[in-house]
């Protein structure tokens, strides 16, 4: 079953440095991060509760080009930076993926994954993504495994005493109902349209919002990540070839 967007990866030059940055400017401290060494880059987390934002960036190009993550990020990366990709959380990801095959996607078959951290705890799951990824092809599910570093039942209430949350994930398209179609063909994603107007849809995936919308010139960012702060903004700001909103 769906339970959310889980993380938003998000290319950067350096995670580091881009981490200070939200930090200042949005008041999101970030967490550890680590290297995906098979994979050819590193990140620093943000975490929205069980939701968080992947600061990734390229530690060996070669190696990231040619890896199921490091080439959208590559190619976010040669465009400025910004939003590389998206992940679903699930919690049964064999009975949603069989499900999903038999009706045509081509999503992969569960490979597990890991990341180790600085401490050298390793961080476990599971995904399935399509061939592509990017900020206009479908999401891939993910699911955590909850014995490894970060998502055990200590680790997650420790995360849902943070305020800070996503609420909606907003990108910008070539072709609205194209990339609808694509998404209900990969990963089961039904849209409705959008109160926001303008030739906008919407898909609610657990308690988040996913957004398309006509994109309006090469200058717009991709991606408009709408957050809830207690206690902050408004605020609109663009960073990292993304744009931010933050309402109270």
């Amino acid at each position: 079953m769906y339970l959310g967007i889980d993380h938003l990866v998000i290319a950067v030059a350096d995670p580091d440095v881009a981490a200070a940055e939200l930090a200042a400017t949005l008041g999101l401290s970030a967490g550890g991060g680590g290297r995906h060494d098979r994979l050819g880059t590193y990140n620093r987390l943000i975490w929205l509760g069980d939701t968080y934002l992947e600061l990734i960036g390229v530690f060996d190009e070669a190696l990231a080009g040619s890896s199921w993550v490091g080439a959208p990020t590559v190619r976010a990366l040669a465009a400025g930076g910004g939003l590389a990709t998206w992940a679903i959380a699930t919690d049964a990801i064999e009975t949603d993926v069989a499900r999903l095959r038999s009706r045509g996607s081509d999503l992969s078959e569960p490979v597990a994954g890991e990341r180790i951290r600085a401490d050298g705890r390793a961080v476990r799951w599971r995904l399935a993504a399509a061939p592509r990824l990017g900020p206009d092809a479908p999401p891939f599910l993910i699911e955590h495994d909850p014995t490894g570093a970060e998502w055990s039942v200590a680790d997650r209430a420790e995360r849902a005493r943070g305020t800070a949350r996503l609420t909606t994930l907003e990108i910008g398209v070539e072709d609205v109902t194209a990339t609808m179609r694509h998404g209900l063909r990969t990963v089961d994603l039904r849209f409705r349209p959008s109160l926001s107007g303008r030739g906008a849809r919407d898909s609610d995936v657990g308690t988040h919002t996913v957004r398309l919308r006509p994109r309006r010139g090469d200058s717009e960012p991709a991606a408009t990540v709408h957050l809830g702060i207690p206690g902050a903004g408004p605020l609109d700001v663009a960073l990292f070839g993304c744009r931010w909103l933050v309402r109270p």
